[in-house]
C-alpha cells in the first residue's frame, strides 16, 4: 500500500524530528496560542549551553528537561497575530537578536507557521 503525499510528509517530518540539534547559545523559545485574543505567542528563556552540550539555567546550572514541566521565568514574551508578524518581531525588532545560530532560526519560523495554520483552522498545535 502506498502513502498518500499527507502521509508521506509526516513521516519525513517524524524521521527529521528525531535527530540531534545542537542547541542555541541565545536561548530557546515556547510556542503556543492564545485563542482567546487570536495570538501566536512565543516566551523566549535564557539557557547556557554546557561542555557536554546540554542546555543549562543560567542561575541554577542545572541541566533544563527536553520533556516535562519546568518553571523558569521567561526573559521576553512575544505575542503577534501572524507567523509573520511573530518573526519580524523576534528577528528583526529583537536587538541584539535572540536567535544565533540559522537552523534555529529556520525551525522557529516553521513552527510559528505550524501555530498560525492551527489557530485559524481551530486545530491543537504542538510544538516540535
Amino acid at each position: 500500500m502506498s502513502l498518500t503525499a499527507t502521509e508521506s510528509i509526516a513521516s519525513i517530518d517524524d524521521e527529521l524530528s528525531k535527530r540531534t540539534i545542537a542547541l542555541d547559545p541565545g536561548g530557546y523559545f515556547i510556542i503556543y496560542l492564545d485563542r482567546d485574543k487570536d495570538l501566536i505567542c512565543a516566551k523566549h528563556f535564557t539557557n547556557v549551553i554546557d561542555e557536554r552540550g546540554l542546555a543549562v539555567d543560567p542561575e541554577t546550572g542545572k541541566p533544563i528537561p527536553a520533556k516535562g514541566k519546568v518553571v523558569r521565568e521567561a526573559s521576553t514574551i512575544f505575542q503577534a497575530r501572524t507567523a509573520k508578524e511573530l518573526c519580524v518581531e523576534i528577528f528583526e525588532r529583537s536587538q541584539p537578536c535572540l536567535v544565533t545560530m540559522l537552523d534555529h532560526a529556520a525551525y522557529l519560523g516553521r513552527e510559528a507557521q505550524k501555530a498560525e495554520w492551527a489557530l485559524l483552522h481551530q486545530q491543537e498545535y504542538i510544538q516540535d
